[in-house]
């Protein structure tokens, strides 16, 4: 794991990232403090969006894991083809592609449950870093020994059709075969009985190790758009790149609306249809970055952005361990006193946002970027 810039980096894709991560670091209490204080319907509808489903349903909360794992894929090519250009061979790649897999699980056990604070029998390993490092891991190493779009293609839905398939027919003691409830289904099941510690509901993990199966779907999906994003220009304009995108996009979300009725979209289980209406969106939003940015080259407007995108991971680990609020509340709290409680409440929200970018933006001005 190294601190240093990356300088072949695509602008759009930071941009997205940042997007992405801004919604889990502050972004998601505006407008829930926006429906508290003022209860527009409006409000309140958009609030309900940035809170996850019990369990069956789609909602814009549960694309912001997914569409991390697939910009995640996105890079991978560029990544993969700039370092066999400078001389690394494949068995490198894999080596790293294994260890920066290994280093996000461990650092996503440290996150979720801090250092020797709990027995290891009381520890949660399942992980949302430790998905994305399994997860991109698995998916990098199938494009480094199987580069053909073709059979990418092939893999990729080969992964959503047997997942769907051990849903249905993997028998779960007590259950019925193809139950979905949290109690009955396959996945769940083997976290079980698979799983060390304790799971995160008890009976289910949502990052459990059987639904980190389909999400190298999820980074493959990434892949497959990063090929085509890093074709020669020559070959594939960059308008073109941006249909091919939005379009690829609006079929996947036919066919997820499709595949809903007969598999549910659920992202505790990562399903197969989840798989397809997260893809869907994160195209349609790559397209429109990439659009904005790199085709009509709107490129002033992304540094807030870009300055979380840069340190996604730092981001995301950073409110675990800083109490960004504390410091929002000793440097505005004062200030915020004297206004009506409905100003007040929304400015604490702001006073937040603006600290915890603050600190991202030191670390970017003298370019520390953690690299795993």
């Amino acid at each position: 794991m190294t601190m240093k810039e990356n300088r072949q980096r695509l602008l759009s894709l930071d941009a997205l990232r940042g997007f992405d991560m801004f919604w889990i670091s502050g972004g998601d209490s505006i407008f829930q403090v926006l429906a508290k204080v003022t209860g527009f319907a409006w409000a309140t509808t958009l609030a309900l969006q940035f809170e996850h489903p019990d369990w069956n349903g789609f909602t814009a909360y549960d694309c912001i894991f997914p569409t991390f794992l697939f910009m995640a894929g996105v890079s991978t090519p560029f990544s993969f083809s700039s370092r066999l250009a400078k001389g690394m061979t494949r068995s490198a790649l894999l080596r790293k592609a294994i260890q920066r897999g290994l280093i996000l699980v461990v650092l996503g056990i440290i996150t979720n449950n801090g250092l020797f604070e709990k027995p290891f029998s009381e520890m949660r390993y399942g992980s949302v870093l430790g998905r994305i490092g399994l997860a991109g891991m698995f998916a990098q190493i199938i494009y480094l020994y199987v580069p053909n779009k073709k059979y990418l293609y092939i893999i990729f839905f080969a992964i959503l059709l047997l997942y769907w398939a051990f849903i249905c027919y993997f028998p779960v003691p007590g259950c019925g075969l193809g139950e979905m409830t949290m109690a009955c289904n396959p996945a769940s099941y083997l976290d079980r009985v698979l799983m060390p510690g304790h799971l995160y509901k008890t009976i289910h993990d949502p990052e459990g190790l059987a639904s980190t199966f389909p999400a190298v779907a999820t980074g493959l999906l990434g892949i497959l758009t990063g090929i085509e994003l890093h074709k020669p220009e020559i070959k594939d304009s960059k308008s073109r790149k941006v249909i091919n995108m939005a379009v690829a996009g609006i079929i996947l979300a036919i066919l997820a609306i499709f595949w809903n009725e007969v598999f549910p979209i659920n992202k505790n289980l990562w399903t197969s249809s989840f798989v397809l209406a997260a893809g869907s969106v994160s195209l349609i939003l790559l397209a429109l970055f990439y659009w904005v940015i790199d085709v009509l080259n709107f490129r002033k407007w992304t540094l807030f952005f870009v300055v979380i995108g840069m340190n996604s991971i730092v981001i995301y680990m950073a409110h675990r361990f800083i109490d960004f609020n504390y410091t929002s509340q000793k440097l505005f709290g004062g200030l915020l006193h004297y206004f009506p409680s409905s100003i007040s409440d929304i400015g604490g929200v702001l006073g937040f946002i603006a600290v915890e970018w603050a600190f991202m933006y030191v670390l970017y001005r003298n370019k520390w970027f953690l690299k795993v």
